[in-house]
């Protein structure tokens, strides 16, 4: 469906054409927004992808097709490609423990010829999110540790370290 939407908030008149299948959320002052859960969503995916470089993941990229896996990479160790769906942490404070909720849109698991690895965010419970990464085992909700490591979860490191990547030297007719 093809809108054209018109952009009163910049003081002249903008028109912008947005292809999608909703209408967007228009803000206080006319100006219009994403959705809060697919903002949420594109932020857990930008950020999962800084935690798989920061871990040595390479050739880290998203598709450009519809496929089940939001991100697949190549494994630093193995040198195989592996396929990654993000999925938000939600705290349940109540019963104490990190919860993901791993349901397709029909609300089937993901099998495993779809996703190997979920990468977990967990958004606003510090200055950064908090990310963890656990196999795919064909399961439709995973409840992970409320701190640090578990047996299945591996927390996952964005600080990148330069010492750790393993840059070429270059020389100047190379760089041209």
């Amino acid at each position: 469906m093809r809108q054209t939407l018109t952009n009163l908030s910049l003081g002249s008149l903008a028109t912008k054409n947005y292809r999608s299948n909703h209408v967007p959320t228009k803000r206080k002052g006319g100006a219009y927004m994403a959705h809060k859960a697919e903002d949420t969503g594109k932020y857990s995916e930008l950020i999962a992808r800084a935690a798989l470089l920061a871990s040595g993941w390479q050739a880290v990229s998203t598709s450009e097709t519809e496929e089940a896996f939001d991100i697949s990479a190549k494994c630093p160790l193995s040198g195989e490609w592996k396929t990654f769906q993000v999925k938000t942490i939600y705290d349940r404070k109540k019963r104490g423990s990190l919860i993901v909720q791993a349901r397709k849109s029909d609300r089937t698991p993901y099998k495993l010829d779809e996703v190997d690895y979920f990468i977990g965010v967990l958004i606003g419970r510090g200055p950064v999110p908090t990310v963890w990464m656990f196999e795919n085992r064909e399961l439709t909700e995973y409840w992970g540790p409320q701190s640090k490591d578990g047996k299945r979860w591996v927390r996952m490191d964005l600080n990148f370290r330069r010492e750790d990547v393993d840059l070429t030297k270059i020389n100047e007719s190379e760089a041209v």
